[in-house]
């Protein structure tokens, strides 16, 4: 995450950096060798079919068996690999996400009003009919994912749901993803990754008609692929490196803010983590803090090289600054660690999800406790999109009725239009109907 050069101009004088990012490469692009590579295995994909996507899982993921689909006994009985303790955690997860879930749904409401006597208009939210979730499951098995998309797409009212995920290091299904898939009412669960597994669920090779929509984080080719597929399904969104931003002031904790920072820089070694405060002492203080918690910090390979290279600390001169650095920097998850947090939650526009005090941490989302959707926009997606949500699933269908009473009027202002627009067949669309009418009032 970078501030914009018109922001820092219009700025100037306002703020300065107490820590910035060592690299100067953007953490988020398209690759042009990733985008290569996905568009020859898409067009390998759609020219050889399954057999193709057997080759790309037997040679990337070390799959060596004739069916990657998962029985539904197996898809029941994942939870009993796992330890009562953590079976309840992932149970609240999907609990509380789809509770949060069912109140946007409930938020969503047909509505019909009459523009004028005898126009009648309205819309309506029908579900599309199925979605393809991908659910990371590498070196970190992000169980919540499939709270976030299969659960969701449920809520919304999505008949179809299958899932993706690729094999472990063991070479087989991550039981916690796959229980979590379960609890979140997935239909079918395929053990595939990678763009394979996106082509699969989008050109319709795993037993079901091609899937309307994929959703699911992933690596760049997974990225990559939703990117190529785009128009051919719908998607989620396009989501990068995962970033985290924190606003906060003299009164902030800055172990607290510095453990929340390497938190989301723990996703990747390109992951952004940004501190606009205004106070310059708590800013020092979490750039010393940030360095103290790495030096035992048991994935330092990860966040250490994130931090050193994309985290960045800012002071600025008052509130008024730190809103117009953050809203420009537009970031996926945004934490407020102030004596007024009401008064930036009032004011910031920008940012994928808010976490509002102290006490607030973006863990808690990203684990599913808090019920709130993680598929978020990043790389500045924040500034024009919002995250997935039931949202997204639903289609606002419109429709209009019209009366024999109310075609008088609408006829000839379309008749009027047509004619200046030069639209023969449109004007004559009106002329007919304004024709019937009136052979009908001569009878």
């Amino acid at each position: 995450m970078r501030f914009s050069s018109r922001l820092l101009g219009d700025l100037a004088g306002r703020f300065e950096h107490l820590k910035a990012p060592a690299s100067d490469a953007p953490a988020a692009q398209q690759d042009p060798l990733v985008a290569q590579r996905v568009s020859e295995m898409l067009g390998e994909i759609e020219r050889d079919g399954f057999d193709a996507v057997l080759r790309y899982a037997r040679d990337l993921d070390g799959w060596d068996q004739p069916d990657v689909e998962l029985s539904r006994e197996a898809i029941r009985a994942s939870g009993d690999a796992l330890t009562p303790e953590h079976r309840a955690a992932l149970e609240l997860g999907a609990e509380r996400t789809r509770r949060f879930a069912d109140l946007q749904r409930a938020g969503l409401s047909d509505a019909e009003v009459e523009l004028a006597p005898g126009l009648t208009t309205g819309y309506r939210y029908v579900p599309v009919q199925s979605v393809g979730a991908y659910l990371p499951a590498g070196r970190f098995p992000l169980t919540a994912g499939a709270f976030m998309t299969v659960g969701v797409a449920k809520a919304a009212g999505v008949p179809t749901v299958v899932a993706c995920l690729p094999p472990g290091k063991n070479g087989q299904a991550d039981p916690a993803v796959v229980y979590s898939a379960h609890l979140s009412g997935v239909d079918r669960v395929f053990v595939l990754g990678g763009v394979q597994a996106l082509a699969a669920m989008s050109f319709g090779l795993l037993g079901e008609a091609p899937v309307d929509m994929i959703v699911g984080a992933g690596n760049a080719f997974v990225a990559e692929a939703k990117r190529q597929l785009f128009g051919r399904v719908a998607i989620d969104l396009l989501a990068g490196p995962s970033e985290v931003a924190v606003i906060a002031d003299e009164t902030a904790d800055p172990e607290l803010v510095a453990a929340d920072l390497l938190g989301q820089a723990e996703h990747g070694v390109n992951s952004p983590a940004a501190l606009v405060t205004t106070s310059r002492e708590l800013g020092e203080a979490v750039v010393e803090e940030a360095d103290k918690q790495l030096s035992s910090l048991a994935t330092e390979e990860i966040a250490g090289p994130a931090w050193r290279d994309f985290g960045s600390v800012t002071w600025a001169r008052d509130r008024e600054t730190a809103v117009a650095l953050m809203d420009d920097l537009a970031p996926e998850h945004l934490e407020i660690q102030t004596a007024d947090d009401d008064f930036y939650h009032d004011s910031l526009r920008n940012y994928g999800s808010v976490f509002l005090g102290t006490w607030s941490t973006v863990a808690y989302s990203d684990k599913g406790m808090a019920g709130t959707n993680h598929v978020l926009p990043t790389a500045g997606g924040a500034r024009h999109s919002a995250g997935l949500s039931v949202s997204r699933f639903l289609k606002p269908l419109t429709y209009q009725r019209v009366s024999r009473e109310a075609t008088p009027l609408l006829a000839e202002a379309v008749e009027t239009i047509s004619d200046y627009e030069g639209m023969a067949a449109h004007q004559a669309t009106a002329t007919l109907r304004l024709e019937r009418l009136r052979k009908d009032e001569d009878r």
